[in-house]
């Protein structure tokens, strides 16, 4: 091989392997500081898809970081949580918090998702009274009752009202669940969540009358007034609603001013016309003779 050829050959190798080098220095030295890592706190996540009613065991949560700022609620610390019951649904992954669990103590099923101030009451109802199923855990109802109030009368027959409305159905049966599917299920009981004055008024109508669940949309949160129907005003003129003296409440009564006083006309009194006089001339004597004008002489 030619010298020559062989030193410009190696001459290049170097040019270029130098010139190289400055490149990768001047790129090193332009380049942007990486970024720091953004902060990570271990919270308690859930292990898998933790359903309502369930309560917490070990295999259920675990520790995990978690970027960015910590959920409210949240907690590092697994003895926080367990043994409490699940009020809401929590998926895979996702933060334990305090506002999806009960309070400790509280346990779990039924009675640990009844809030504070609240009653879950039960009512029996066949397929008719529970919407055919449809009436599951998670729905709203309306509360009708049928029967006759004590006193009423007995013309109208029976009497529908509406007794409460927009009302949580808590569990249809032995299932709390939430069906998202919409699913009918036939059962004999639904818990309701009231108050506990409406308990009372539910354990009266329930005893007393007959008790039918209404479907209503979930979304819908208005508060209809109906003044109700009874079974007599149905075959009348104008529609099912009641009387006025039941629908109603009775208008104030006016009182009727004083009678008059009867005013009895009075004949006036007959004007007498005055005695006719003759005067009776007979020889030397004068007399007068007076005569009534009715007839007769006085």
């Amino acid at each position: 091989m030619n010298k020559r050829f062989f030193g410009v050959l190696v001459f290049a190798f170097v040019v270029s392997a130098c010139g190289a080098w400055i490149i990768y220095r001047q790129l090193i030295s332009h380049a942007p500081a990486p970024a720091p890592g953004r902060p990570t706190s271990q919270i308690v996540l859930a292990a898998h898809d933790l359903e309502q009613g369930a309560i917490l065991v070990a295999d259920d949560v675990r520790l995990a970081d978690w970027p960015g700022p910590i959920p409210e609620g949240a907690s590092s610390k697994l003895q926080d949580f367990l043994g409490r019951g699940v009020i809401t649904e929590i998926y895979s992954k996702e933060p334990v918090t305090e506002s999806r669990l009960a309070a400790k103590g509280a346990g779990g099923g039924l009675a640990s998702m009844i809030p504070a101030g609240m009653r879950a009451f039960a009512v029996r109802v066949n397929e008719v009274a529970g919407v055919a199923g449809f009436v599951t855990a998670g729905m709203r109802v309306d509360v009708v009752i049928n029967g006759s109030a004590p006193g009423a009368d007995a013309a109208l027959g029976t009497q529908a009202r509406t007794l409460l409305q927009n009302i949580q159905v808590l569990s249809a049966g032995q299932d709390y669940k939430k069906d998202s599917e919409g699913k009918p299920v036939v059962t004999q009981v639904v818990n309701l969540l009231v108050t506990p004055e409406q308990a009372e008024k539910l354990s009266l109508a329930a005893n007393q009358t007959s008790v039918q669940l209404i479907l209503r949309n979930p979304l819908d949160q208005e508060i209809a007034s109906t003044p109700g129907a009874a079974l007599g005003s149905l075959f009348r003129p104008g529609g099912a609603k009641l009387p006025v003296d039941v629908a109603a409440p009775p208008k104030p009564r006016i009182a009727a001013p004083p009678p008059r006083p009867v005013v009895r006309e009075v004949a006036a009194p007959v004007k007498k016309e005055a005695p006719f006089t003759m005067e009776v001339i007979s020889g030397t004597q004068k007399s007068e003779k007076q005569f009534d004008p009715e007839g007769g002489d006085k």
